[in-house]
């Protein structure tokens, strides 16, 4: 049975019955200082006044449902106690039915979860499972002219939806971005990137408009209306592919408003750091949100870097380029947590022993770092990550030069790893397998992570051309590349691996460092670091990350549109090459075996006893091809290597209709809030209900 590429508009009904968890902080929040919590509070102000910089880059529709939602709440009085009942008893009152009232309040809680009205993990739109009358029902039975006119200009986006439309992507191509402002092509945007990048300006804090054919304007994140930054110039002049003479200018102020709520917030925050390193990094980060200096934002994050084991870690800025399709332009984020002393002593341990480690990935010297520099790698408790979506966890900086010349962070996030509402059942595994995933689910994935974030995004050594027109390897006698000849590609002066490998940059990456976690995650004396001392229990850890990983492949079928052929998420693209990596090991290491002729009783099964052989053996060739393709910027091969074993074959691709119908909603977050009450300046932390009446009422209540 062929899987139909045919449009099917009922894959992207808003999710139904999502388990909804508690981003639990208020333990790790009440045993920090006054002083402690009042940088917190301030730092947190902060970063949710960018949630609509976030809005804004999804979609243009995003914002209006954002403030729609939020109008409605307050309409409905629901804010004392954030219950679902609220909301039914006030719709009940009106004559509302109790299923529109939920299917309403299941698209507000995921709007609010992924902070647009795209899935923040694939990339792809959802929209209300309640029909447009029924929702206009609920609207009118409010009686506010307000409300009334928010739902007019959004309703038809709102509920706008065909095979172009459901994805983001190239507005060239009829996908969706907010990044760009009208319809630029591919190659008008790649030539306003490479303009920049000539000038030495960075891309993440703009989004780009088109005049004309010839004339481009570029939007700058800034609370200043007009260019304070020195150096970016009043026009920039350049060539197009197609031959165009073209020019741009840029306009400051984009999110102008919100960014002026960001500096005074961190302008608060400023009085309560804890030391000198932290006073420097704010005032990069202020004078970057001020002007819309990247280069600011640059130095903030070298202070970052330095600032080691502070007791509340942050960061904040346009930080990751996943949902820009040209893998320029960053989505902002904003991360406040608490340290979590215990769990991160066992990532200390993986620290220092870290060079033993690395030593033994499957490359030569000549790809790795001259000197490593131990990272600080910490288990947080997260009590705000403003953005489209929490991660588990966070290798930052992204600048290649602070992470090879400085050094970078590696954060676990220990409640996000362990929010649960409930047992979630697990598709495609057998029922004798059950228990024993649901025992070492956690604890394998705590592994994958602390190898993911550590040893796979901290290791490699570009090669590269310095500023002073020196180089970092020997040129007179490259090192060998894959086919045992000297490489002949390297980073020339000014390239990026973010703007050499362009779209695949972010996904090739994951996969990379996804695959690292594989190859050193049967490690015995690693898996001793995390407290996994018998064999028994490594044996377990071992087979359930491998269970957990070649699932997570099959499931992120689900983000792949085979009509264009487009992936609608990194880390599922790269989830997928590492199963496919497996399958063709052959020897029986993995099968997905079926008996029925629609797939239903599909199993992923696991060889155990060929883990360590033919398992180790198969990722360690395919870590090698990806690490020194991306290491000597072999672009061409590359790229060639990872689209092919990303495009998914006719003898897979007929699984995607049943992953379809068996998905299950993906999880959301509800996170806290935090206040200063009284005189004495004390900092309450206030959490909501598991509902998703809890999840409107904590963006109710914040600033933003």
């Amino acid at each position: 049975m062929a899987s139909s590429t045919a449009f099917d508009p009922t894959q992207y009904l808003a999710d139904k019955d999502a388990p909804i968890a508690r981003l639990s902080a208020k333990k790790f929040f009440d045993q920090l200082t006054t002083k402690e919590k009042l940088y917190a509070h301030y730092f947190s102000k902060a970063g949710h006044w960018g949630s609509r910089a976030v809005l804004r880059s999804v979609s243009p529709e995003s914002e209006g449902i954002f403030d729609l939602i939020l109008q409605v709440h307050r309409a409905v009085g629901a804010a004392s106690d954030a219950s679902d009942a609220s909301y039914e008893e006030y719709f009940a009152a009106n004559s509302i039915d109790g299923a529109i009232v939920k299917a309403y309040l299941e698209y507000a809680s995921q709007v609010l979860a992924n902070l647009g009205n795209y899935k923040s993990f694939g990339d792809s739109k959802f929209v209300p499972r309640l029909s447009v009358e029924e929702f206009q029902l609920l609207v009118d039975s409010l009686k506010n002219e307000q409300i009334s006119a928010l739902f007019d200009s959004v309703k038809r986006a709102i509920y706008s939806l065909d095979d172009k439309i459901a994805m983001l992507g190239s507005p060239e191509d009829g996908h969706v971005s907010g990044y760009y402002l009208n319809v630029v092509s591919k190659i008008e945007g790649e030539a306003v990137d490479a303009a920049l990048a000539k000038h030495g300006i960075m891309p993440e804090n703009i989004r780009v408009s088109k005049a004309d054919d010839s004339h481009f304007v570029v939007h700058v994140a800034s609370a200043f209306i007009s260019n304070a930054t020195g150096y970016y110039p009043d026009k920039i002049e350049f060539e197009i592919q197609d031959g165009r003479k073209a020019s741009l200018t840029f306009k400051f102020g984009d999110h102008s408003k919100e960014f002026a709520k960001i500096v005074e917030n961190l302008e608060q925050a400023k009085k309560y750091a804890a030391n000198d390193t932290q006073v420097k990094m704010l005032e990069n980060y202020i004078a970057s949100f001020m002007t819309g200096s990247m280069n600011c934002h640059y130095q903030s994050q070298i202070h970052w870097v330095k600032d080691i084991k502070p007791t509340v870690e942050t960061n904040v800025g346009f930080i990751e380029t996943y949902r820009d399709y040209l893998g320029t332009k960053g989505e902002w984020e904003c991360l406040v947590a608490m340290v979590d002393k215990e769990r991160t002593a066992k990532f200390g341990e993986l620290v220092s022993n870290a060079k033993e480690f690395i030593s033994e990935l499957p490359w030569t010297k000549a790809y790795e770092k001259d000197v490593f520099t131990p990272p600080d790698f910490t288990s947080l408790e997260v009590l705000t990550f403003a953005g489209s979506g929490c991660p588990a966890g966070i290798n930052i900086p992204n600048y290649d030069k602070i992470r090879i010349n400085i050094g970078f962070k590696n954060v676990s996030l220990g409640n996000v790893l362990s929010a649960k509402s409930s047992k979630e059942p697990i598709s495609f595994i057998s029922d004798d397998l059950q228990d024993l995933y649901e025992k070492y689910r956690v604890e394998a994935f705590e592994v994958q992570v602390g190898i993911h974030e550590l040893l796979g995004h901290g290791t490699g050594k570009l090669l590269m051309e310095l500023d002073d027109g020196s180089f970092n390897f020997d040129k007179s006698a490259p090192p060998p590349g894959l086919d045992g000849k000297p490489i002949s590609t390297y980073y020339a002066k000014g390239e990026t691996w973010g703007s050499k490998f362009g779209s695949i940059a972010g996904s090739y990456e994951e996969c990379r460092a996804e695959s690292v976690a594989m190859f050193l995650g049967t490690n015995r004396k690693l898996l001793e670091i995390f407290g996994y001392t018998t064999k028994q229990e490594q044996d377990d850890i071992i087979y359930v990350m491998y269970v957990s990983m070649c699932r997570a492949g099959l499931l992120s079928m689900e983000y792949y549109d085979p009509k264009h052929g487009k992936w609608g998420q990194a880390h599922c693209q790269a989830r997928y090459a590492i199963l496919k990596n497996y399958l063709d090991a052959g020897h029986g290491l993995i099968s997905l075996e079926y008996t029925k002729d629609d797939f239903s009783d599909l199993t992923l099964k696991i060889d155990r006893s060929k883990i360590e052989s033919v398992g180790q053996e198969s990722i360690g060739e395919f870590l090698n091809k990806l690490h020194v393709y991306k290491c000597s910027g072999d672009v061409a091969a590359g790229t060639a290597f990872y689209v092919d074993q990303t495009t998914i074959p006719a003898d897979l691709l007929k699984f995607r209709d049943i992953i379809l119908k068996k998905k299950l909603p993906r999880k959301q977050l509800v996170q806290a809030n935090t206040v200063v009450a009284g005189a004495d300046a004390d900092v309450l932390c206030k959490e909501y209900p598991e509902s998703c009446a809890g999840m409107i009422a904590s963006f109710a209540e914040r600033e933003c």
